[in-house]
C-alpha cells in the first residue's frame, strides 16, 4: 500500500491507509500501547487495543523511541485525541529500523514524580549527532523557514529577469583581498577555496548575461569563534547591469527581502512565534538610510557611543548593535542602510566618486551586518589604478582581463543564507545551519 503523508491522514478518514515515519512518543501498558509517529508533515497518534491487536504485542515490545516504523491501519475521528482529534488503529506495524538509546537530550525534560529533570545537551554535543538533532519540531522548522525564504528570494528574482549560474569553488588565485582564504593541494600546484562567486559573477556582466545571481557554498578561513561566524556558508549573491548608481542595488535589495519576509511571515510566521517565540516583521520600504559619519554623531548624541579616529571608516560590532536600536527608535525600522565607508575599508573593485568615498553601504538588519553591496568599478584603467593601490595587481590579473573588452556599468551584492535564518529565528550561528564549520569543527 503506498504510503500517505501525515498532514493527509484526515482526509483518509474512514479508510485504511499506511504511514511511515519516527516514534517521537511511546507509551506501552497492559492492555492500550499509544505511539506518536512523527513523519516531515505532522504527527498521529497510532492507538494500540492489545486484547484486539495480539499479533503486533511481539513488535511492540522492541519499539524504542525514535524507531522508525510502518504501520497500516484505519483512520477515525475521536475527539478525545489531543493530536487533531485523529488516531489510527493499526492492522500491520513493521519495524524499519529500531533505535538504541539516545546519546544527546534534545530538549530540557522537566522532573516527574518517576524521573529526575533532563538538561538539554549543549549546542556541541548536539552537532555530534546532529542528525538526532535535527528531528525535532523546532530544527526541522528552521529548514522550512530557509526553504520558502531562498526560494522566495529565487522565485522574486527570475521573474526579475535574472538567471541563475553556478561558479567555480576551486579557483587558482585567492579572491578579493587575498586574505583569510583555504588553500588546498589541485594536482601538482595550489589552489584556494573561493570566498564568494564575486569576480564570476562580473565576468558574467562582461558576459552580456546582464542580471545573475547564485546560491552556492563560501569559504572563509576566519578563526572567529563568536555566535555569527562559521568557516563555510551558503552564499545568496547577485549581480546586475545598467544601473545609474548603488542607490539602484540598494533599492533592489530592499524589494527583494520585504518579498522573502512577506511570504515566510504568510507560511510560517504563526509557527515561528509558537517554536521560537519571534515575530516576523514584513518590513516597509523604502529602508532607511544614512551616511557612516551621521550614524556615529548619531550614536554619540543617542548612547554617549564613541569610535576611535582609525576605525571611523568602517562599522564595529558594537556600532552595528547599536544602529539597529537607534533605527528602531528613530524610524520604527529594523533595517538600516549605511553608506560612505572608507576607501581603504572597501574592496578595490568598488567604484569611487570624485572624492574617492566608495559607492557602496552594510545592511544591517537586527543588529548585525548582512550585506555589503557596491557599485562595481567597470573601467579598466581605473579599476588597474584602484587594484595597484592594495597591491593586488598581480593577484587578480586574471580578473582584470574581464574589463579590457568592454563592461556595462554593474552592482550587487551577497547574503548569507544562514546568517538571514540566525537574525529572523533568533539564534545563533550553530543552531541555524544544517551542519556548521568552524575552526575546530570538520564532523559530522
Amino acid at each position: 500500500m503506498k504510503r500517505v503523508y501525515i498532514r493527509d491522514a484526515e482526509k483518509h478518514a474512514g479508510e485504511t491507509i499506511t504511514v511511515q515515519g519516527f516514534v517521537e512518543n511511546f507509551r506501552n501498558g497492559k492492555s492500550m500501547a499509544f505511539i506518536v509517529l512523527k513523519d516531515i508533515t505532522g504527527k498521529l497518534q497510532i492507538t494500540v487495543e492489545k486484547e484486539k491487536c495480539g499479533h503486533l504485542n511481539e513488535t511492540l515490545e522492541l519499539i524504542t523511541q525514535d524507531s522508525v516504523v510502518s504501520v497500516t491501519g484505519a483512520v477515525v475521528k475521536n475527539d478525545y485525541v489531543k493530536l487533531g482529534g485523529l488516531e489510527m488503529l493499526p492492522e500491520a506495524l513493521r519495524i524499519e529500523s529500531a533505535a538504541e538509546a539516545l546519546p544527546i537530550e534534545r530538549k530540557d525534560i522537566p522532573a516527574t514524580k518517576k524521573h529526575k529533570a533532563l538538561e538539554r545537551s549543549s549546542i556541541d554535543q548536539r552537532i555530534d549527532y546532529r542528525w538526532i538533532d535535527l528531528r525535532t519540531d523546532e530544527n526541522q522548522l528552521i529548514f522550512k523557514v530557509q526553504t520558502a525564504l531562498v526560494n522566495a528570494m529565487r522565485q522574486y528574482l527570475l521573474d526579475e529577469n535574472f538567471l541563475e549560474i553556478h561558479t567555480p569553488k576551486l579557483i587558482g588565485t585567492a579572491s578579493e583581498s587575498g586574505a583569510d582564504v583555504f588553500k588546498v593541494k589541485y594536482f601538482d600546484r595550489d589552489a584556494f577555496l573561493a570566498q564568494s562567486p564575486q569576480f564570476y559573477k562580473q565576468m558574467a556582466m562582461a558576459s552580456g548575461f546582464e542580471r545573475v545571481f547564485e546560491v552556492g557554498p563560501v569559504f572563509r578561513a576566519e578563526k572567529s569563534f563568536t555566535s555569527k561566524h562559521s568557516t563555510e556558508f551558503t552564499g545568496f549573491d547577485l549581480e546586475f547591469s545598467y544601473i545609474e548608481s548603488y542607490k539602484d542595488v540598494m533599492e533592489l535589495e530592499a524589494a527583494l527581502l520585504t518579498n522573502a519576509l512577506k511570504t515566510v511571515s504568510e507560511k510560517y510566521g504563526e509557527q515561528i512565534k509558537e517554536l521560537f517565540g519571534v515575530d516576523v516583521v514584513v518590513p516597509t520600504a523604502p529602508f532607511p538610510v544614512i551616511t557612516l559619519n551621521e550614524l556615529y554623531a548619531a550614536l554619540k548624541e543617542e548612547f554617549n557611543f564613541e569610535i576611535e579616529d582609525a576605525e571611523r571608516g568602517d562599522l564595529s560590532t558594537e556600532a552595528e548593535r547599536l544602529s539597529s536600536e537607534w533605527a528602531l527608535k528613530k524610524y520604527g525600522h529594523e533595517f538600516l542602510f549605511v553608506t560612505d565607508f572608507g576607501a581603504d575599508k572597501r574592496a578595490f573593485y568598488h567604484m569611487r566618486d570624485e572624492n574617492g568615498v566608495p559607492q557602496g553601504y552594510d545592511l544591517i538588519w537586527r543588529g548585525v551586518e548582512i550585506t555589503t553591496g557596491a557599485q562595481r568599478e567597470h573601467r579598466y584603467d581605473v579599476l588597474r589604478k584602484q587594484a595597484n593601490e592594495k597591491g593586488l595587481e598581480q593577484d587578480v590579473q586574471f580578473y582584470m582581463e574581464f574589463f579590457k573588452y568592454g563592461c556595462p556599468p554593474h552592482g550587487g551584492f551577497g547574503l548569507g543564507v544562514d546568517r538571514l535564518t540566525m537574525l529572523l529565528l533568533g539564534l545563533p550561528i550553530k543552531e541555524a545551519m544544517f551542519i556548521f564549520r568552524g575552526p575546530t569543527r570538520l564532523t559530522p
